[in-house]
């Protein structure tokens, strides 16, 4: 049987904690701010554009289901036997941010988009955009 270094030992386990450690973030529900990178176009045919990296929501957030009380019963004619509950990662606020756009030649635009500012587990809706 070889014989490990203490080095190369410690760095291995450095390496399963630190893959541990990420497994278990994905699976705390949360909603939280997540960098993303987008092109921002003037226009369909491309004029102008330009990259700028920006927060979205992502995560995800707590739910559940139950049968429903004898009351919802009685009030649904018998049709609406489980009630659920449920949150959606939403975003709670949101700020602008100024993208610079490169045109034909040495031209520049200035667009202001939206990016998120906060996130939350919200009551889940339709999308309002």
């Amino acid at each position: 049987m070889p014989i490990v270094s203490p080095q190369t030992l410690l760095l291995c386990l450095l390496v399963l904690a630190v893959m541990e450690g990420q497994g278990r973030e994905a699976a705390i529900p949360g909603c939280h701010l997540h960098p993303i990178n987008v092109t921002v176009r003037s226009d369909r045919q491309g004029t102008c554009q330009g990259s700028h990296v920006v927060q979205a929501c992502v995560g995800h957030c707590e739910s559940s289901a139950f049968p429903s009380r004898y009351s919802v019963l009685v009030a649904s004619g018998y049709r609406h036997n489980i009630t659920s509950i449920s949150q959606c990662c939403t975003i709670s606020s949101l700020k602008k941010v100024k993208v610079q756009l490169q045109c034909v030649g040495t031209r520049r635009e200035e667009l202001e988009i939206f990016t998120a500012k906060a996130c939350q587990c919200d009551m889940c809706r339709l999308s309002r955009y």
